[in-house]
């Protein structure tokens, strides 16, 4: 195909049509924010003590048939047990009273046995009220919340291929749909399990959204609007959502009732299919040059602009097919590439477990679960702006250790932080969801600027991959608090300090030309370095470095 680029820059860098698709592609990763990390509300456990039936007892028996254990300085009731119904009424019945006339420490206890009651205090029904998901059951939160990224997995690996396949127009829309209905159909669920299944489509649809509509504004945009597109704008809109989301859940604070008002927002997004246009990129790889060519006259006309008569030459739309295909085999062939890939299969690993890992956390941390959530959204605005100016001046590598150490370090600073400073460890907990936020944008371009272009794709893909497997045993690191609090903290405080020292073993990519074979893809450094190699290109007899930018917008293509 010939350059794309070229035949259309007479639209100019921005116009009218640009900054409509720009915002209007927007909008909809604010879909993405909402039905992202519902969860952290839907999932919470609100605190619980064993249901007591109406048993004759007296009033002091009825006060002192749940025991209580101090847990760091407090008189806190059992959640899961109580002590057997059958003695303490035989008791209550010979009119012993609790403390006084019987010591409560001889008591044998039982579970319960009759269910739990639930404080209303902060919500009025979650899926752990409702399927009584706690003690023995618990687990089935964290699983829950893997399904969501186990969807993502599912979509991500489908996603692209449908969007080559029938446009990437249809798969945005019919993604969006699928995602209503299935936070809808969620919504009605009769049982744990449904819930899960239906949490797995949710994902898959949600990623599908996000990389379809990802794609269709860097193929729609010019190239100055698509580094604001690619580098800020998806992810500021991504937060806008997230932002919103607690203020909706402080509103309804009925799951049922909360997934159904999250599954209308996406009604607003059926008009935007009479203003968003399909890619005209792939309706060329399509051979429908002729619908490309309406598209792009009709962008003229809205940028104020005359469109040439002929736009794309026929003999600039020859395809030209590659002269060898790569798969996943060639990076195990190399021994550098290897190194390389393992270390960065670990980055991403780690870097989503943290974000993951610190999203999820915000129901269980001290103080109002819904300004927390505000408070983690928020801290992702800063951290995707500084990282979009520092990515243009500083080297990759020293960036990326720094926010991991960061992330990585105020995380086992938490621990040392008494309960009496509640505030001081919420702040903490920001400053590490701002690293883990800064980490994730950078590694992005940096792991992208490392693979060549042959095996980019496959790179990526591989990384993407890693990642979700992070965030699905996210939800699990998370789980470990149940048993100690600081456990999480420490897990993912330590994996990414570690994933920082092995990012000191990448190549820097700063000022460096993007590699196209591989050739011209740099060594890894250190102890992992093989025999030096040459990272000159010849041309003819004299060899040639390259030290030029390398062009972000090459990346998102």
């Amino acid at each position: 195909m010939g350059d794309y680029d070229e035949d259309t820059a007479f639209l100019g860098q921005s116009g009218l049509y640009h900054w409509t698709t720009f915002f209007l592609l927007n909008t909809v990763f604010v879909s993405t924010g909402f039905n992202g990390l519902y969860i952290v509300f839907v999932g919470s456990a609100p605190k619980h003590h064993c249901l007591i039936p109406d048993v004759n007892l007296t009033e002091e028996w009825r006060n002192a048939i749940i025991p209580s254990t101090i847990v760091e300085g407090e008189d806190v009731q059992s959640q899961c047990s109580r002590y057997k119904l059958d003695v303490v009424r035989n008791l209550s019945a010979e009119g012993y009273v609790p403390g006084r006339d019987f010591n409560l420490t001889n008591l044998e206890q039982e579970g319960c046995l009759d269910g739990w009651i639930y404080s209303k205090d902060i919500y009025q029904s979650t899926i752990v009220t409702e399927w009584d998901l706690v003690c023995d059951n618990q687990w089935k939160v964290p699983f829950a919340s893997s399904t969501l990224f186990v969807g993502y997995l599912l979509g991500s690996l489908i996603s692209g291929q449908l969007s080559d396949r029938f446009g990437r127009k249809k798969v945005v829309f019919i993604s969006l749909a699928a995602q209503c209905l299935s936070v809808f159909l969620q919504s009605f669920s009769y049982s744990w399990k449904m819930f899960c299944i239906m949490f797995l489509f949710v994902g898959a649809s949600q990623i599908s959204i996000y990389i379809s509509a990802f794609v269709l504004g860097t193929e729609l945009l010019s190239k100055t609007m698509r580094v604001l597109f690619t580098t800020l704008g998806a992810f500021l809109f991504y937060c806008i959502g997230y932002m919103t989301l607690p203020w909706i859940a402080y509103g309804i604070r009925e799951w049922r009732t909360l997934l159904a008002v999250l599954s209308a927002t996406s009604v607003v997004y059926i008009p935007l299919w009479w203003f968003i246009s399909e890619s005209p990129r792939w309706l060329i790889t399509q051979g429908r040059v002729g619908e490309a060519e309406v598209i792009v006259r009709d962008a003229a006309r809205k940028n104020k602009v005359a469109a040439p008569a002929v736009i794309f030459k026929e003999s600039e739309l020859e395809t030209r097919s590659p002269s060898r295909t790569y798969s996943m085999l060639d990076i195990l062939k190399s021994r550098n590439i290897r190194h390389i890939t393992l270390m960065c299969l670990l980055l991403w690993m780690a870097i989503n477990v943290g974000y993951f890992g610190l999203s999820l956390n915000t129901s269980n941390l001290s103080g109002n679960p819904f300004m927390n959530c505000f408070l983690s959204a928020t801290t992702e605005v800063p951290a995707y702006v500084v990282s979009t100016w520092l990515l243009k001046k500083c080297p990759r590598r020293a960036l990326l250790s720094l926010f991991l150490v960061i992330g990585g370090g105020v995380l086992l600073l938490i621990q040392f932080i008494p309960d009496t400073l509640q505030y001081v460890a919420l702040t903490l907990e920001m400053i590490g969801k701002f690293g883990f936020t800064m980490a994730f944008s950078i590694v992005y371009i940096y792991t992208a600027e490392i693979y060549p272009t042959v095996l980019r794709n496959i790179g990526m893909g591989m990384c993407s991959s890693a990642a979700r497997i992070g965030s699905i045993t996210a939800p699990y690191v998370i789980y470990l608090g149940t048993y100690n609090k600081v456990l999480p903290y420490i897990l993912m405080g330590s994996l990414t300090i570690a994933s920082s020292v092995v990012n000191y073993f990448l190549p820097e990519t700063l000022h460096k030309d993007l590699p196209e074979t591989v050739e011209q893809m740099q060594e890894c450094q250190g102890l992992c370095r093989g025999p030096k190699r040459n990272k000159y290109v010849e041309n003819g007899n004299l060899p040639i470095q390259h030290e030029a930018k390398p062009d972000i917008q090459t990346l998102t293509l």
